[in-house]
């Protein structure tokens, strides 16, 4: 007896090459098929920019994770000559979310991110970008600022200060930068101090 192994492909001439759904193994290796074609587009399309070598990471982002930024923020990174040059962590509030005693583990996260970021890319500041219309400040705060942009904007400082006066104090060789992005992408600087 001949045994003989499918690969769980039927190529018939039926619409969509006649693939057989009918196993989790079909669906994993369709699956993989697609995650490993969108990952390599970009390299056979010449838009995959190398990243540098171990150790030119110049900074490391805190921002949210509001779907409606993130080009934004990777524009504005790119525009700051940073692209491919900084480490990101995401938190829903940024500054908010590494700060809340609602989530402890973010806040264990970021620092642990920080000191990864400093040991392995020998970072040389961090930067916390916050943003307008946060759903996260109010889940966390309990009030929605985006109607008061001069409240809004006091509370967004309070919390970018605290965390900046906390990196300093963990950390009294980083730089720091707090930044606060408009839905639109525009980015203002948060002194460090009122």
């Amino acid at each position: 007896m001949q045994y003989q192994q499918s690969s769980g492909l039927d190529f018939g001439s039926t619409c969509c090459g006649g693939l057989r759904h009918d196993s989790r193994r079909t669906f994993l290796k369709i699956a993989t098929l697609g995650a490993g074609a969108a990952l390599m587009a970009p390299l056979t399309s010449g838009v995959a920019r190398a990243a540098p070598p171990g150790g030119e990471v110049d900074a490391l982002l805190l921002s949210c994770m509001d779907y409606r930024l993130i080009d934004d923020i990777g524009r504005y990174m790119d525009g700051r000559g940073l692209t491919n040059r900084y480490d990101h962590v995401i938190l829903a509030g940024a500054s908010l979310g590494a700060l809340t005693d609602r989530k402890k583990a973010w806040g264990e996260a970021f620092w642990d991110h920080v000191a990864v970021a400093r040991q392995l890319h020998q970072i040389k500041r961090v930067m916390v970008m916050d943003h307008r219309d946060c759903g996260a400040y109010r889940v966390f705060l309990g009030t929605d600022l985006a109607a008061d942009r001069e409240k809004e904007t006091a509370a967004h400082a309070e919390q970018l200060r605290a965390l900046g006066a906390a990196i300093k104090a963990r950390h009294p060789g980083l730089e720091v930068e707090l930044l606060l992005m408009a839905l639109d992408g525009r980015v203002e600087s948060i002194a460090e101090s009122a």
